[in-house]
């Protein structure tokens, strides 16, 4: 995946986006978390000691030198010597970010990895990863056990009773597995409230990732009239949306738009969603794709929906945190404990994992006018509609829901309407 392309930025000016997204995501508080770039003059740019990570600028951000020297206004966080024994010990690790993400922290307090053999795309971006045992918060000890782990070649650990530390290329590539690896414990802890988690193989997982479709030829010629540029406008606002709104993560999600007929237009497969730009999007016009792009790996899957169901003109296939609950439990969702959300999406099924790509007809012959939503188990969710902005409408009332029934659940059974109920909502409002 191409990331946040801040080959030109400043470190500092980096760590200021990177953290304002960590915070205002609700990955870190006011005064916890540090994140530092090592230069390619091996100077470390660090976030400060406790300064809100609300208000942060990058003229708060404090240079510490190769030879030891510290420039800037503040201290540098009292954590950032774990950050200098990694960068020693792991030469290609250009950036860290070590924060208390509250699912992953609740890992870190019952002495537990988060399995990531639960989501493929989990697996792939987090990689393995590492467990430190306790040691003082800014001690040099801190510092030693984090880097033995780094040492085995892991990209992320889990620090006991403490939270979590993780490395990349870039710090675009770091936030990344820091957000995913955040998601997949939330997925699991969820998954767990409302039943037991399926895992995958190595070898499951494995060939799933051979399924992927072949990539349609390109485009010899490629034409953007305003109908075609209004689109794509579209799509980039809600991809944005949904990333705010916490719908998508920017390693997962697929948003399309129907143009005319059957050609359409779909996001990316090689950017991170919340850094989407209307130029990233891919025209798919009469089978081929548009020249020199690399569309969502899915896109066989919308082509085909497009082709047999003429009353589609969206699709969203995301991964949500309280809908993944039910994806990787197989745990059906019954919208019928809710009314109205029954009424926007009736019964969703769960469909078998790996049943997105291509040769498979599983999710085609379940969709139809009364079914626009499908859970597909260890995966995705993905949800049609005949307009953009009500796709989207769906897929909130969906994570909505499952929010509620997870939440339901620790209070005892929940109870859906009746046969009688559901009738009467269907004459009322879907005759």
């Amino acid at each position: 995946m191409r990331k946040l392309n801040t080959k030109w930025m400043h470190p500092r000016d980096q760590i200021i986006l990177i953290i304002d997204k960590i915070y205002r995501s609700g990955m870190t508080t006011t005064s916890g978390g540090n994140i530092s770039i090592i230069d390619d003059n091996g100077d470390v740019w660090v976030t400060p000691s406790a300064i809100d990570k609300g208000t942060l600028r990058p003229t708060d951000i404090i240079c510490v030198r190769k030879d030891g020297s510290i420039e800037g206004r503040h201290k540098p966080s009292s954590e950032y010597p774990f950050h200098i024994a990694i960068y020693k010990c792991r030469p290609e690790i250009k950036a860290v970010i070590h924060a208390h993400p509250p699912a992953l922290v609740s890992f870190s307090i019952v002495r537990q990895i988060p399995n990531t053999n639960v989501l493929p795309q989990a697996k792939n971006v987090c990689g393995p990863i590492g467990y430190a045992e306790y040691a003082l918060p800014g001690s040099n000890e801190l510092g030693e056990v984090i880097a033995e782990e780094f040492k085995k070649g892991v990209n992320a650990v889990i620090m006991e009773n403490h939270g979590t530390v993780v490395g990349g290329k870039d710090l675009s590539d770091t936030f990344q597995r820091f957000e995913t690896m955040e998601f997949c414990a939330r997925t699991l802890i969820f998954g767990n409230t409302i039943g037991i988690p399926n895992y995958l193989t190595d070898r499951q997982i494995e060939n799933f990732e051979k399924q992927i479709p072949r990539l349609l030829p390109e485009q010899k010629n490629v034409e953007y009239p305003s109908d075609e540029r209004a689109i794509r406008e579209n799509i980039r606002k809600i991809v944005h949306r949904a990333c705010e709104q916490g719908l998508m993560i920017s390693s997962y999600g697929t948003v399309s738009v129907r143009w005319k007929n059957n050609d359409f237009l779909i996001t990316p497969t090689n950017v991170a969603r919340w850094d989407i730009q209307n130029k990233d999007i891919v025209q798919i016009r009469d089978g081929k794709r548009e020249r020199g792009k690399l569309p969502s790996r899915s896109t066989w899957l919308h082509r085909e929906i497009y082709k047999r169901f003429p009353h589609v003109n969206s699709i969203i296939l995301t991964q949500t945190t309280y809908l993944m609950g039910f994806s990787i439990t197989g745990e059906k969702i019954d919208v019928r404990t809710i009314p109205e959300s029954w009424i926007f999406l009736q019964d969703i099924p769960n469909m078998p994992f790996g049943t997105h790509f291509a040769g498979e007809e599983a999710i085609l012959e379940t969709l139809s006018e009364n079914t626009p939503a499908v859970i597909i188990n260890n995966d995705s969710v993905l949800v049609t509609g005949d307009n953009l902005l009500g796709t989207f409408d769906k897929l909130e009332v969906a994570e909505f829901s499952a929010k509620s029934l997870i939440m339901g659940a620790s209070l005892g059974k929940l109870v859906p309407i009746n046969k009688e109920q559901v009738e009467d909502l269907r004459k009322k409002f879907l005759s």
